[in-house]
């Protein structure tokens, strides 16, 4: 049970991972490219069709998989590998932490502002970009420690 706990840790945090990875390198950039007026839109969007439920199924497996397969107890673990299993349920969890101070409000004040006499697409794009893409930078380095440190316990 505990190995397919790993297994289901490891699998979800290096979707997760690849997602913001893909978001980071991929995604932000083509629409950095954007106008202002196109920009505004399109980011308000994403962050509407984002939150599905596959999207959350995987977001709430890597805290609650790790969390499981390090509570759960297995004969024949090593002393590093529930340390590396613990650090990878750290670094997930300080994930969800930066996105649900950081990242969220930012896409609720952006959701907020559509429709209101300040949403001019510079001053709303001027609030938003720049610090969401700060926070996303930040979460995206520690979900992929994250993974890396769940690969390891689960090959060592």
């Amino acid at each position: 049970m505990a190995t397919l706990l790993l297994a289901l840790a490891v699998g979800c945090t290096g979707l997760y991972a690849g997602f913001m990875v893909i978001f980071l390198t991929g995604i932000m950039p083509a629409l950095a490219r954007l106008t202002d007026a196109e920009f505004v839109p399109v980011m308000r969007r994403i962050n509407e069709w984002v939150p599905k439920p596959a999207f959350l199924l995987v977001f709430f497996g890597v805290v609650a998989f790790p969390l499981a397969a390090f509570l759960v107890p297995v004969d024949g673990r090593t002393d590093t590998q529930k340390w590396l299993v613990l650090a990878g349920l750290a670094g997930a969890v300080l994930n969800h932490l930066v996105t649900v101070a950081g990242n969220v409000p930012l896409n609720v004040a952006l959701a907020a502002s559509e429709g209101t006499p300040g949403d001019d697409p510079a001053s709303v794009r001027a609030a938003f970009e720049k610090r969401w893409n700060g926070f996303h930078r930040v979460r995206t380095v520690l979900i992929t420690v994250s993974f890396g440190l769940l690969t390891a316990a689960a090959v060592l």
